[in-house]
């Protein structure tokens, strides 16, 4: 059966500037899935980027997204971390919600194997979270986070917040998230970490990972950096 549609794009087409574009769809090919937004997330960091045109050359083909259209900087189809409902392709997906990394789009076409199905009871809307939680997830493999280690994160941006979730969960870990938004510590609250602004800061500790795009939290890493600790830049 066809399945050759309209689609709404979001393209960057100049320095913080977007436009909606139609798109049509190509037929679906076996294997493929046609998928409908539900949700789609935007990294407040690399899609910043992206939108002021601030892309390094060196950093192109590097920074090029999956499904991305066009090229850096500009007309540029950008994002990944969407989450949609499958309305046609291999019976055991159809009616799944699932994520996908492409782009800002309300419907579009995939090979079946580009798409995760969440679990069930999982809000979808939470499921934009997926890539960042990939990101804090390979953050915390390079920290080397370890049972019993004095932990310090200094960004609590969504992905400082699943960094320090996660090496909460390891037995023993003493975790702090600092910010000098006062207004997150509700949030590091409901996440059961200790917070901390960075003129409050004090001790030593383990591991510290600066989620903050921040030069002077990567300086206070040094400075609050115990024997021996090691010092991520995961900015």
């Amino acid at each position: 059966m066809s399945s050759s549609v309209n689609a709404n794009a979001l393209w960057i087409v100049d320095t913080d500037r977007c436009e909606l574009r139609d798109e049509i769809l190509p037929d679906l090919e076996d294997g493929a899935v046609r998928v409908r937004m539900l949700y789609s997330g935007v990294s407040r960091g690399t899609e910043r980027l992206v939108l002021q045109g601030k892309v390094p050359p060196s950093e192109a083909e590097r920074m090029r997204g999956p499904h991305m259209g066009g090229d850096f900087p500009f007309p540029v189809k950008y994002g990944y971390a969407a989450v949609g409902r499958v309305e046609e392709g291999p019976s055991p997906l159809v009616g799944r919600v699932v994520f996908c990394l492409h782009p800002h789009q309300d419907m579009f076409i995939v090979p079946a194997s580009a798409v995760t199905p969440l679990p069930e009871g999982l809000p979808a809307e939470r499921g934009v979270l997926a890539a960042n939680m990939e990101t804090a997830l390979n953050i915390v493999w390079d920290a080397k986070v370890t049972a019993g280690d004095r932990v310090c994160v200094f960004g609590a941006g969504v992905v400082g917040l699943l960094v320090a979730h996660l090496c909460a969960g390891m037995p023993g870990s003493e975790v702090t998230l600092v910010d000098p938004e006062t207004s997150r510590r509700a949030i590091a609250d409901g996440f059961d970490l200790r917070f901390e602004t960075p003129s409050s800061l004090d001790g030593e500790f383990d591991v510290l990972i600066n989620a903050s795009a921040s030069d002077a939290a990567l300086g206070q890493a040094i400075n609050h950096a115990g024997f021996e600790a090691r010092i991520v830049e995961a900015s």
